[in-house]
């Protein structure tokens, strides 16, 4: 491959912040409050007013906290549970649906939600997947293509739209997408001065209300499907069709056989709305950004394409042989992982190298920074897709990248938002060309999850003709 490209990043001052100078960074984005020593540090440590911060980039630590959750294993409550201030963080958005919640309730939750996921099956979701994209790539053509397009709306519809089917078997329309991209935008942009304000021990001066008013008008997209269905479920019985929401409907309490009240029902959606749309909108819009940067990395993936499919429709048995593709959305991920941050609790005293941690502490692992450490991977900061394939990286594809977590925490629709992506991608270098503008770089920002400060914009032009997924040529541009 040519020179490779290395996409933006905030490039670390040499010292570490004083507290003035953090509490200014933090207030827009944590990853602009690392420093050099960040990135190959094995456990830094950071006291501010409400909190003691230690971020573990040291393996054994990082296993200790992620893997092995439990004390012993007769049953000694979880060590390392997730932290308070993800309460405080989520709380408006997902209540205490089972991404917040701990120990008991949580393995409560994790059981009831269980068989909910059997909906979220690759071969079953597929059409459904491809509907979603073929629909937004349509959307996409729609546009006028002499301007630049923003590409965030687009894949915040898209994922929002397949986790919608997936969940209701209804599709989204635009209003809802608008609207929820809108209003995930103006909650991150206030509960992030207000998480900032918390741990420095500061009032929130209002952001955490405009924050939870945001988180509300999210809940409007889908909280009538869920009340109408909820109602006549327990009227009638009849739970509707079978989706994640008819599970949710039936599931009940491993110990007391209750089922999950409207509140809790709307908690969980949430969680699943949450995790099933804006990690996904994150990385594929990233994603498409840095295609834009190497149009030859475009074109070897289209070449595996036509190759895969022989000019025809893309099956669910074509996505096993986009290698290629795969490796750009895995590689995204690596550099851009949506949920930058694992926060964890200290729960008893502990010490790790040294130093002695105590209750309350936060132990965070960060998914930027050991996917981006020079101990492991060769050329962090830049974009290598080939990576996945070699023999001397494949360490380093093993124990230090986790961008959907690890343990009993990891992301349990991390197939799901890998089909959808590759699906993604594919249709997309297949309908189009897509080009970088010069001089505009999106600049990063973690919060919640891991955006482009302003957009992304890229340029896209049409190419002659894609098949459409009946196996007929289509003209470029229908839908």
């Amino acid at each position: 491959m040519s020179k490779l490209f290395t996409p933006p990043y905030p490039v670390p001052p040499k010292t570490k912040p004083n507290p003035i100078k953090r509490f200014r960074l933090g207030w827009n984005s944590w990853i602009h409050t690392l420093f050099e020593k960040s990135y190959t540090m094995k456990l830094g440590e950071t006291h501010l007013p409400n909190v003691a911060i230690y971020m573990a980039n040291d393996q054994d630590v990082v296993h200790r906290v992620l893997d092995d959750c439990r004390d012993a294993d007769d049953g000694n409550p979880r060590t390392f549970p997730k932290h308070w201030l993800l309460d405080e963080l989520l709380e408006p958005l997902v209540g205490n649906g089972i991404f917040v919640a701990n120990g008991k309730d949580w393995e409560e939750q994790r059981r009831m939600m269980n068989p909910a996921f059997q909906h979220t099956h690759l071969k079953l979701t597929f059409a459904m997947m491809q509907a979603a994209v073929d629909e937004v790539i349509g959307r996409m053509a729609a546009e006028d293509l002499s301007r630049p397009v923003h590409v965030d709306p687009f894949m915040t519809h898209l994922a929002a739209d397949i986790i919608f089917r997936t969940m209701f078997s209804v599709p989204l329309d635009a209003e809802g997408a608008a609207r929820i991209f809108h209003a995930f935008h103006r909650f991150q942009s206030q509960m992030q001065p207000s998480i900032t304000l918390h741990i420095f021990g500061l009032p929130k001066f209002g952001y955490r209300k405009r924050a939870v008013k945001a988180a509300a008008k999210i809940h409007t997209v889908f909280a009538e499907i869920v009340r109408e269905r909820y109602d006549n479920y327990h009227a009638t019985g009849d739970a509707g069709p079978e989706d994640i929401l008819q599970s949710l409907l039936e599931a009940r309490n491993p110990t007391s056989g209750a089922p999950f009240t409207f509140a809790e029902l709307i908690d969980q959606i949430s969680v699943i709305f949450l995790a099933g749309h804006e990690t996904s909108a994150s990385a594929m819009t990233w994603a498409l950004y840095i295609l834009s940067e190497c149009p030859h990395v475009a074109t070897a993936m289209r070449a595996e394409l036509e190759a895969a499919t022989g000019g025809g429709p893309i099956r669910f048995e074509t996505l096993k042989s986009l290698t290629m593709t795969r490796n750009v959305f895995k590689e995204t991920l690596r550099l851009y992982p949506p949920v930058s941050f694992l926060l964890r609790e200290v729960t008893a005293p502990i010490r790790f190298r040294d130093k002695l941690l105590k209750p309350k502490a936060m132990v965070a692992v960060s998914p930027w920074l050991l996917q981006r450490s020079p101990d492991w991977w060769q050329c962090p900061h830049a974009f290598d897709p080939d990576r996945f394939e070699r023999p001397d990286q494949a360490d380093a594809c093993k124990r230090a990248y986790l961008p959907f977590g690890r343990g009993p925490r990891v992301c349990i629709g991390a197939g799901f938002a890998q089909q959808e992506a590759v699906l993604l991608l594919a249709s997309a270098v297949r309908r189009f060309d897509i080009a970088a503008i010069p001089g505009d770089k999106p600049d990063p920002i973690s919060r919640l999850t891991l955006r482009p400060k302003h957009g992304a914009r890229v340029r896209l032009s049409l190419r002659p003709s894609v098949p459409d997924q009946m196996g007929d040529d289509a003209p470029v541009g229908e839908v």
